[in-house]
């Protein structure tokens, strides 16, 4: 039972605190519109779009309108396109076909972003996942709300090199073809490694071939919760930390779970997991970088930042365990940069690196995020910067990531803007040293011996 004392500290995170509901993402199988013919294939998809959800958007506003909880974006994610077009599609621009279908039903549903224009290469490529690959530039430069992601490894099979590789040419093409938007098409584009089948946030989602026909999925978020929290038992030990950040996600993920469970009873469509993520904004105080600073770092990338993070994610999962049976996705804290005032202070600073973020990304719950770089960096410098977040993902048994811009014009000390929730930020440096013998070798990097369980 929520008693009243609940509602009250809940209205109160909600009005002065950054409290919201993430996302709603409604995942949908397209595994049932598979066609050889491309036209029947996209007009299939668009029908069962438009079917499932056609009232998530309406649906979604009036769950927020009744509860009073902001519920930020909706958002649907669908099978890894390179599947379901795989009997139809024989070049890159029949996929593209499919990707201008998607947007236009994403735009008649009413959602923000729909997610899933996707390929799962962990092992190796077909030839359809290779013309969905080779189609990303175009896709995204044509279309205004699909987010493509490629899942390139995993701890089970290794990193697909050759993957990597063609992945860092891909982000170049991609930067180019949308440098009137700063290469903003790269926002919408995510490389991988252990890419859960459930994540409902952008711009790594995709609709998995373990899921059911369609599901509901939440994303909730809180810096700004935590980080008052946090403000009331500065210097107090680590133990009043954990349980104060503990607490603070039980309560975050409980409003998630409300909004989820009415959500998939007014749509009829089953409730999958509540993904209790810290997903900050550029609004002052919602910003992981400041609930660091309220553990005890000066700036997010000192000495102990690490630590700080590690300590953070782990309590947060804890807190969050306790509220839902039902968690899953990525869950814990991000940390892109353009997406958070808090990161984007400290790397104008100076404080924060990509080497200092790489290493952040091994306690936390995704990975390399919203990172602008030089135009110039080379394709084999992006593979290798990915190639390194894989590695980590591999070898710890989770999920990383690598979302990183390449702004065409632009150098260090640029800032680049973005708008909205992907809010802006500065040109980071990369190494000057290449790496371009290392992707140049083909084939893939085996699974750690720790992946053979069986």
């Amino acid at each position: 039972m929520i008693n009243i004392n609940e509602v009250i500290e809940t209205n109160r995170m909600i009005e002065k605190e950054n409290l919201d509901v993430r996302t709603i993402t409604m995942g949908i199988s397209l595994l049932d519109c598979a066609s050889d013919d491309v036209d029947r294939l996209c007009a299939r998809i668009r029908e069962k779009i438009l079917r499932k959800a056609g009232n998530l958007a309406k649906t979604a506003d009036d769950i927020s309108m009744e509860y009073g909880i902001p519920i930020v974006n909706k958002r649907i994610s669908v099978t890894p396109v390179s599947i379901v077009g795989a009997s139809a599609c024989k070049s890159p621009d029949d996929y593209v076909r499919i990707a201008m279908t998607l947007d236009e039903a994403a735009a008649e549903t009413g959602v923000n972003f729909l997610g899933g224009y996707s390929a799962v290469v962990s092992k190796g490529m077909t030839e359809s996942d290779r013309l969905l690959i080779e189609s990303i530039p175009e896709a995204l430069a044509k279309t205004g709300r699909i987010c493509s992601s490629v899942n390139v490894g995993s701890t089970k099979t290794g990193i697909n090199m050759d993957a990597v590789r063609l992945m860092g040419e891909i982000i170049r093409k991609t930067a180019e073809a949308t440098r009137e938007s700063d290469s903003g098409g790269c926002a919408k584009l995510v490389v991988l490694c252990n890419a859960p089948d459930d994540n409902p946030f952008m711009a790594g989602a995709f609709h998995g071939v373990t899921e059911t026909d369609a599901v509901i999925n939440v994303g909730v978020s809180g810096p700004g919760v935590v980080k008052s929290a946090l403000e009331n038992v500065r210097g107090a030990s680590f133990e009043v930390l954990c349980e104060t950040i503990k607490k603070t996600a039980f309560k975050i993920t409980r409003v998630g779970q409300l909004v989820a469970q009415e959500a998939s009873h007014r749509l009829g469509i089953p409730f999958g997991i509540i993904d209790l993520s810290l997903a900050p904004t550029p609004a002052i105080g919602d910003s992981v970088a400041d609930i660091l600073h309220e553990i005890g770092v000066e700036k997010a990338g000192a000495p102990g930042t690490t630590a700080a993070l590690a300590l953070l994610n782990d309590q947060v999962k804890k807190g969050g365990v306790m509220a839902s049976s039902y968690v899953g996705g990525l869950s814990g804290a991000f940390i892109p940069v353009s997406e958070d005032q808090g990161m984007i202070d400290a790397a104008e600073c100076g404080a924060l690196t990509i080497e200092k973020l790489e290493a952040m990304t091994c306690v936390c719950s995704v990975g390399l995020d919203m990172i602008a770089i030089p135009g110039n960096t080379p394709a084999a410098t992006i593979s290798g910067i990915i190639a390194d977040e894989a590695a980590i993902g591999m070898v710890n048994q989770k999920t990383t990531a690598v979302r990183i811009i390449p702004v065409i014009g632009k150098d260090v000390g640029d800032r680049v803007e973005f708008g909205g929730l992907l809010g802006y930020a500065p040109v980071m440096p990369v190494s000057r040293f290449g790496c371009e013998d290392f992707i140049r070798r083909e084939g893939r990097i085996p699974a750690p011996i720790h992946s053979f369980k069986n």
